[in-house]
């Protein structure tokens, strides 16, 4: 056969009279659809790329202008009748009509345009929902819309969605279950038998107005909701993969976090702080502080001599990097393009590769932060001491050539003024910190596309510009080859939060209401693509991420809105004719029930039996032993003691560690991101609530305070336990059964047993 070279294939003349077909019309597609998905650069099965004519030309699956001698009608036919053809190996088999295109074209001479690159076509374009704008919805005022519905454009849009499919709401919660439910909810924390009593006595709009208010101020509050995002940015405090050391400087970011929350920052400000702390505030601590993000999660630091591993180890950093910020502000799985444009979603491999430029001098480690004047003025300070001794110094070497009577004099006195300039300089500077926040450094480029992923593979030049899915939504920024990383990453920052990026508010806004109800109006809190879920109230979503930009992107309003409405305040009990139509109440017919996740088990624990320790923030404690070698080694405490009775979120959050409550109730390892927690039921639950040392320690705490409160009748100790266990008298039956089990085996067995029960485990 005869081999043709590139340039003179595609210019090759037709060979029939009849006009050809179109190549990006007709033929691309079929490409597209058929062969790419598995013959491209950086994924060329069989060493067969599709995506230009090289590979078909070269290897003779194209015979420009002769199809009868064209390889690769052999691999597109049948062999036999009723046999499948060798490819593809996989989806539909090209129809007769589709081959014939490709046999039309090849005897026209397989003409394909110079800047024509085949690639794989995602599943969802830019028209897509998620990156639509915003719109702006009107609450709509459905027919039979009840008049305590009508109040809170919340309600309005949860019923016309109820109504539409033929559902009715649930009535509202009783008083007990509603302020456990929006106790734990706020701040993670029981409410007090007191606070319980007084809203029981009076559960008026104007006092559940306050109770919320209480809660949103309480700094308990800053404690739950920071946990929540803590888990979103995969906040661990160790480095993770097989080394997996402590990092005992990264508690700083845990404490800006809750801190942010308590303050109720504009989330807006957040991502700025995020990404590009340092650059605008430098000299902050407490805004400095929030480039922690970038580096809180898992990285490798064994290091490689060989020159391609470790091209290959920076490179999966910075994925790390990119895949957080991509999933946390934008709900977009970006690192899906890191070796190929997404397979379902918009999103090329020059938009990935324009997120990891922007972080491309960001390094884990820790650094010191300090205000800057506190800085200068230390600086200033030794310059002025230096600049003196060295005066004396002049002086001393003067004095050694001058008169005796002066030397004898003089020297002495210079002697002791330069050691005592000597010993102030000689102190120890003030100590400022070192945080784990990330050291920057200068990443000038050039930055290419790598093909396949692969660092040695470097492919088309990558513009400091932002990523081109959201294009057709807002504006974007094109930076100049000369911008500093800085300003890179603060470029990205204002990007993200632009007013016109649909997507940040919107995920935003999901994940507050998925926190809230226990699922989102997108069940996938960081995927808002095409494998991702699809809204349920896609016009309640958007009129919440409006409101959250008016409200200068803070979340307590948020808070009240939905806290206040009323399908947050219905019972959670079962209906089965609704639970026939919508079986996990995602359209909000009752409140959907929920256990209390692995820390919440823990602080109520903790809290009901007097011992919470009310310590907030610093260096955490730890519910392990920590050894280290080469390696880190995390042994689980069998019997932790009061040193550690602090709130979960102040533990020291190591990853791959197990702690028993905790792991077995479901708190994520950190090893990667979890924007929502699983629920799972399992046999170790049972046997750690019931066996551990932790649960019996706690059980003898709680009827040492029921004791202490209630004095020394019986009677009053069990209705202590019940008010603080479940915030409720007990009922005659549960009385006179409470005793029977304090009588045959103590008051710790039915504290134990109380600590173990569902009532006490979960929330309606």
């Amino acid at each position: 056969m005869i081999r043709f070279s590139l340039p003179v294939w595609l210019l090759f003349p037709a060979f029939t009279t009849a006009a050809p077909p179109d190549f990006a019309k007709d033929v691309a597609p079929i490409l597209e659809r058929h062969c790419v998905r598995c013959h491209q650069a950086g994924n060329a099965k069989g060493k067969v790329s599709v995506s230009t004519p090289m590979d078909l030309v070269e290897k003779e699956f194209v015979v420009p202008g002769k199809p009868d001698d064209s390889g690769l009608f052999e691999l597109l036919t049948p062999q036999e009748p009723g046999k499948r053809p060798r490819m593809p190996k996989e989806g539909k088999a090209l129809t007769p009509a589709e081959i014939g295109v490709l046999r039309e074209w090849i005897a026209a001479g397989a003409p394909w345009p110079k800047d024509v690159v085949v690639k794989e076509r995602a599943k969802a374009d830019k028209s897509w929902w998620s990156l639509k704008p915003l719109a702006d919805p009107t609450p709509p005022n459905p027919p039979g819309l009840p008049s305590a519905w009508a109040a809170n454009p919340i309600d309005r849009f949860v019923f016309a969605k109820l109504k539409e499919k033929g559902l009715t709401p649930s009535l509202p919660a009783d008083p007990v279950a509603l302020i456990r439910r929006v106790t734990f909810d706020l701040t993670g924390l029981p409410p007090t038998p007191e606070a319980v009593e007084a809203f029981r006595k009076d559960p008026s709009e104007t006092a559940f107005a306050k109770l919320v208010e209480d809660l949103l101020a309480s700094p308990a509050y800053g404690e739950r909701w920071g946990r929540h995002w803590l888990d979103v940015v995969r906040f661990g405090e160790s480095n993770g993969f097989e080394r997996n050391v402590i990092i005992d400087s990264a508690w700083p970011f845990r404490d800006y976090v809750i801190k942010s929350f308590n303050d109720d920052k504009p989330f807006d400000r957040l991502v700025r702080e995020h990404l590009a702390g340092d650059v605008i505030a430098p000299g902050d601590p407490a805004v400095e502080v929030g480039t922690a993000f970038l580096v809180t999660g898992p990285y490798d630091d064994v290091g490689n001599q060989d020159a391609a591993q470790a091209a290959m180890i920076r490179a999966n950093t910075l994925d790390e990097i990119v895949r957080t910020t991509g999933e946390a502000f934008l709900g977009v799985t970006v690192g899906c393009a890191r070796c190929h444009n997404h397979k379902f979603d918009p999103i090329t491999q020059q938009d990935y590769h324009r997120l990891a430029a922007a972080v491309a001098g960001v390094y884990h480690g820790d650094r010191v932060i300090a205000p800057a004047e506190e800085r200068r003025a230390f600086e200033a300070n030794q310059a002025r001491l230096k600049a003196a001794k060295d005066v004396l110094v002049a002086e001393r070497t003067a004095l050694r050539i001058a008169s005796t009577s002066e030397r004898e004099h003089r020297i002495p006195m210079v002697a002791v003024e330069i050691a005592e300039l000597d010993r102030q300089l000689a102190l120890a500077p003030p100590k400022f910190p070192r945080w784990w926040i990330g050291q920057f450094r200068p990443a000038a480029g050039p930055f290419q596309v790598f093909v396949g992923g692969d660092p040695q593979k470097k492919g088309e030049p990558v513009a400091f510009a932002s990523p081109a899915f959201l294009s057709e939504a807002g504006k974007g920024f094109d930076l100049p080859a000369t911008t500093t990383e800085s300003a890179r990453r603060k470029e990205l920052a204002e990007w993200i939060v632009a007013g016109d990026n649909p997507l940040t508010p919107r995920v935003l806004a999901n994940r507050v209401w998925g926190w809230h109800f226990g699922t989102g109006i997108v069940e996938t809190p960081s995927d808002f693509g095409y494998m991702g879920g699809k809204p349920t109230h896609p016009e309640l979503l958007d009129w919440l991420a409006h409101r959250i930009q008016a409200e200068n992107w803070k979340l307590k309003p948020i808070h009240r809105l939905i806290v206040t409405s009323q399908a947050y305040r219905q019972s959670s009990a079962f209906r089965a004719d609704a639970a026939g139509i919508d079986g996990d109440s995602r359209l909000l017919w009752r409140f959907p029930p929920r256990r209390l996740s692995g820390e919440e088990i823990r602080d109520s624990m903790l809290s009901v039996s007097g011992k919470l320790d009310p310590k907030r923030g610093g260096p955490g404690f730890r519910l392990y032993r920590y050894v280290q070698d080469n390696v880190a080694t995390y042994h689980p405490l069998d019997a932790p003691g009061p040193d550690t009775y602090r709130r979960s979120v102040y533990h020291q959050n190591a990853r791959a560690a197990r702690i028993d409550v905790l792991t077995d109730f479901d708190c994520p390892d950190p090893a990667s991101a979890a924007p929502r927690r699983g629920s799972t039921t399992t046999p170790m639950q049972a046997l750690a609530l019931f066996n551990h040392k932790f649960t019996l320690d706690m059980a003898d705490a709680l009827a040492a305070r029921a004791k202490t409160d209630a004095g020394p009748e019986s009677d009053a100790q069990l209705r202590r336990i019940f008010a603080l266990a479940y915030g409720r008298p007990p009922t005659a039956e549960e009385l006179s059964t409470a005793e029977k089990v304090v009588r045959t085996h103590g008051l710790r067995a039915l504290c134990r047993a109380v600590l173990n029960s569902n009532e006490f485990l979960y929330v309606d």
